[in-house]
């Protein structure tokens, strides 16, 4: 049997956050690292041994109710997110799946020239699809959109710290014009007022909207219960695009309820340790609260970087003399300012890909040296890690925030890691260490 739903993420934490909110509705999810070669049917890393009462096993086709392919995309050129995507769109159709999700980020991350615009008609042209539903939306964790404005808990989106942000900035909180600028097709609204009258009516304004010749609607979404009746209204549809919101409304279209089984990963066992790339204002925070409780810590600066000292290895020697201790932090986050004056000294380009292979090599490091319970935040740190070890599956488990689940994958030794993937947006201060606490939770 085919699967039911088919998912493009744009970034690896997105994938996982997509995937956390599918597991938490009862579907279960294999998630993929990057498109599988052609012909290919079954991701070896995800092939981990469940408890023998459980039914969690992740052959495709079989017991996987969807999948993710999660993709390095957010941030590359228009034209390149487009050719990756529609190969990923090619294998989940060869795959059976019934209906194809474009997921981007809760904060709609994109520049004028894409990429979630250009992704999104490629998708719509390869599929034959006339019109399609977008919406960010994500009360959970305060991503709410009204009026075709999207919010970032009480402030709107132009407002936030994504204002700052040093490869996507966003400065214009109205998604219509946004995507607009960034589509052929025109761009309309469903509004909060159509969203809460239920399916039907969502659905006689898409009829509305396609008789007016849009292609593409913004749908407003403050809270579950209009990400619900959205789901229900969009389940004929063969393209739907999002943040991970979305998708606590499909499953039921499929008859599917919330089970705990479809969460359930192996016990996790070996040393702990944090590696972050994010700038994000949340991330932080939580490294602020890391280094305020003491505990061992590590910070990479990229100015080392490129002068030539071996960074990463300074940053194994110290981790390796805490692991036993540990969760051990190995960081590059900074405040905003700090990054515009390194920015300015290396170009954004160069520093971000100095940190990110400085970083995967770290995380490289680290599992050799026995660390099995790895928190990585940061979309642009977590593709790069999860390239550097290797890993082509997960398997999703139980979630730690809103949008963050833990995740299980098989190391080429056999030891299973356990591997949580972080957008830098998500998580409260204590997340680092409210992370591995809800592993021991689960061990007892």
């Amino acid at each position: 049997m085919g699967i039911r739903l088919g998912c493009i993420a744009d970034d690896f934490t997105g994938a996982t956050d997509l995937a956390n909110n599918l597991v938490r509705a009862g579907m279960r999810v294999v998630q993929l690292i990057d498109v599988p070669p052609a012909g290919a049917d079954r991701p070896a890393d995800t092939d981990i041994e469940a408890d023998a009462d459980t039914d969690t096993d992740t052959d495709l086709g079989v017991d996987a109710d969807a999948v993710v392919i999660a993709l390095k995309s957010r941030t590359v050129p228009a034209a390149e997110a487009v050719e990756t995507s529609l190969r990923a769109l090619a294998w989940l159709r060869a795959a059976g799946a019934e209906q194809i999700y474009f997921k981007y980020c809760s904060t709609f991350d994109s520049t004028p020239a894409g990429n979630i615009g250009p992704v999104t008609e490629a998708l719509m042209d390869a599929i034959g699809a006339d019109f399609t539903l977008a919406t960010p939306a994500f009360p959970d964790n305060g991503r709410t959109v009204f009026k075709g404005h999207l919010f970032v808990g009480d402030v709107l989106l132009s407002e936030s710290g994504m204002r700052h942000h040093p490869l996507t900035p966003m400065t214009d909180p109205n998604l219509v014009s946004v995507l607009g600028a960034q589509t052929t097709r025109p761009v309309g609204l469903i509004d909060h007022t159509t969203v809460a009258g239920g399916a039907e009516a969502i659905r006689a304004r898409i009829d509305a909207l396609r008789e007016e010749g849009v292609g593409i609607a913004i749908a407003d979404a403050v809270s579950d219960d209009d990400l619900l009746r959205l789901g229900s209204a969009v389940r004929e549809l063969p393209l739907v695009t999002a943040g991970s919101g979305l998708a606590i409304g499909l499953p039921a279209n499929w008859g599917i309820e919330p089970s705990p089984a479809a969460a359930q990963l192996p016990p996790a066992g070996g040393h702990r340790a944090v590696v972050s790339g994010s700038v994000s204002v949340a991330t932080n925070r939580q490294v602020q609260e890391f280094l305020d409780s003491g505990r061992p810590a590590f910070s990479v600066d990229p100015l080392r970087i490129a002068a030539g000292e071996d960074v990463a290895g300074q940053a194994l020697d110290f981790a390796e003399k805490h692991l036993a201790d540990g969760p051990v932090l190995v960081y590059s986050t900074e405040a905003p300012d700090t990054v515009r004056t390194v920015q300015g000294r290396l170009g954004a380009a160069e520093a971000g890909e100095l940190v990110e292979r400085t970083l995967a090599r770290v995380a490289r490091g680290l599992v050799a040296r026995g660390v099995r319970q790895l928190v990585v935040a940061g979309g642009e740190t977590s593709g790069a890690v999860v390239q550097e070890l290797g890993l082509t599956g997960l398997r999703i488990g139980p979630q730690i925030d809103p949008g963050v689940p833990w995740c299980a994958a098989a190391l080429p030794d056999g030891d299973t890691l356990h591997l949580t993937l972080k957008s830098g947006n998500f998580g409260g201060p204590g997340f680092f260490t409210d992370a591995f606490a809800l592993l021991d939770e689960e061990a007892s």
